[in-house]
């Protein structure tokens, strides 16, 4: 017969149990394969965000050039601009198409299949975009960067959530920011390659397009040969002996029985609670809070001022008074900057944790945000004013590098349980491609608009969202998912019955 001290003996050791249930990260080939693989979309959209930057000129005469041709006259220079903010923006209409659906194309296709499919949109893009020049059609460049929008939105839902579900919880966090890495990466190659030198001229502008065929090539010959996602085949799937199989393959070892066990009290949870779809998400009040932290994450991404310099940096230090070859060699910077600080940023991610870095990140964007401002307003002032400008603009990059850059991205991924977390990261994906439209359409016309102060609704973007993540924001760094769920839960009274819109969940902030 037990007595009390025996079962509280029992439930305290199993308590204990519970929480040191972890296993630790461990650096496997195949683990590497996956992470490759899966990185290669997040280059595809590096490439894609930042290949328009560099030919702006070219382009421009090429749209020209074809409508001389074909009606005797010149585009206006509005007409020009707004053709060319389009081209720009298109990127992001097809981004927010394909992050609308990558939590459903995640669960129908899986994770790992899902990948590979996404591939051939981006090929499709790249023949567009090549042969657009040979075919002196500027509605091909238009159309191929729509498709390869939609390619890098689903790849901005897809990676973040292969790389989450296939990674341990202290090393997760160093994975979900190579996410931002392969992004940097693919922004330093376009710019690379966008030299005038290069491909970045009238002659090769086309090729530099098409170049985005390269990283899906690349993830058509490797991801067959990584293993699909552990959680996607236990929790959605329901095939354990699968998921114990991919398990295996990506710890190196048979010792795995401490992730199954994490992964069946999350199917367990994720039955209680139901598979919730987009709509369903906004109606249930207990998953509003972590909602909201999310989309606010996207938006203070993009709402930064970070898409200006990506898409418009060359215009931008060319209105400061560098000459055109200048403005290319120094956007280059930011590319080579975003690498450098990302790399640096991985290992401080599980050590220093997302909530520090992100907010840290946005305080110093802040700060050199108003300095970009008074740096264009004063240019005329004194000449190294001009060179200030490029300068204040890279340590802006350094900052959004530290964290708003990355962490984004993953923090979805960690705040949601399996149920709810492919609609929330679709909707956070949405938002996040809607506002990179606004920015990359509306900011040449904002920068005419009103000039030099056109940094400034930014900088304003930058202190509201610092505010509330102060505020809101919790840390994830080291934790399952299953611990970052009970953050916020709060146990129903003895005898109450829920209802699916009930609100049992009670945010509590970390300060």
């Amino acid at each position: 017969m037990s007595t009390a001290d025996d079962i509280s003996i029992s439930v305290s050791s199993q308590k204990e149990l519970t929480i040191n249930d972890k296993t630790d990260g461990k650096i496997t080939g195949r683990l590497m394969l996956a992470v490759f693989g899966a990185v290669l979309g997040s280059l595809q959209f590096g490439f894609n965000t930042g290949v328009i930057n560099a030919p702006e000129g070219k382009i421009k005469d090429f749209m020209n050039g074809t409508h001389i041709k074909r009606t005797g006259e010149e585009f206006s220079e509005d007409a020009l601009i707004n053709l060319y903010s389009l081209l720009v923006a298109i990127f992001a209409v097809g981004g927010m198409i394909g992050g609308l659906m990558a939590g459903w194309w995640a669960d129908f296709f899986g994770r790992k299949f899902g990948l590979i499919l996404n591939t051939l949109p981006g090929i499709a893009a790249a023949c567009l975009m090549f042969f657009s020049r040979h075919a002196t059609s500027y509605e091909m460049v238009i159309a191929g960067r729509f498709l390869v929008g939609f390619n890098c939105g689903l790849y901005t839902g897809l990676t973040p959530l292969y790389l989450s579900e296939i990674s341990t919880p202290n090393i997760r966090g160093a994975l979900g920011t190579l996410h931002q890495f392969g992004v940097v990466i693919g922004i330093l190659l376009s710019q690379v390659l966008g030299f005038p030198e290069v491909l970045g001229n009238g002659q090769y502008w086309h090729v530099l397009l098409g170049m985005c065929i390269v990283p899906c090539g690349l993830q058509l010959l490797v991801m067959p040969f990584c293993p699909e996602s552990p959680r996607y085949l236990l929790i959605t799937k329901e095939q354990e002996d699968k998921a114990l199989s991919s398990l295996r393959t990506l710890r190196g070892t048979s010792m795995v029985d401490a992730d199954i066990s994490e992964m069946k009290r999350e199917q367990s949870n994720s039955r209680a609670e139901a598979k919730i779809g987009m709509l369903h998400l906004f109606k249930k009040k207990s998953l509003w809070m972590p909602l909201v932290i999310s989309i606010i994450m996207h938006l203070s991404q993009q709402l930064s001022g970070i898409n200006a310099i990506f898409y418009y940096s060359a215009t931008l230090f060319k209105s400061a008074g560098v000459s055109e070859t200048t403005a290319a060699h120094a956007t280059s910077g930011i590319g080579a900057i975003m690498v450098v600080m990302t790399l640096i940023t991985i290992p401080l991610m599980d050590i220093i944790g997302r909530r520090t870095l992100h907010l840290t990140g946005l305080a110093g964007m802040f700060v050199f945000s108003i300095l970009i401002t008074l740096s264009l307003v004063f240019q005329d002032q004194a000449k190294w004013v001009k060179i200030a400008t490029i300068v204040v603009s890279l340590c802006f990059v350094v900052f959004f590098a530290i964290g708003p850059g990355s962490i984004p991205w993953m923090i979805v991924a960690e705040l949601f349980s399996q149920g709810p977390r492919p609609a929330a990261m679709s909707i956070s994906v949405l938002i996040n491609w809607i506002f990179n439209f606004v920015v990359g359409y509306l900011y040449p016309f904002l920068q005419k608009a009103i000039g030099h102060y056109s940094f400034i609704p930014f900088t304003g973007c930058l202190a509201l969202s610092w505010i509330f993540l102060f505020k809101y924001l919790p840390e994830t760094k080291n934790k399952t998912i299953e611990e970052i769920s009970s953050q916020w839960e709060r146990k129903p009274k003895e005898g109450f019955v829920a209802k699916e819109d009930t609100g049992l969940v009670h945010f509590k902030t970390s300060l």
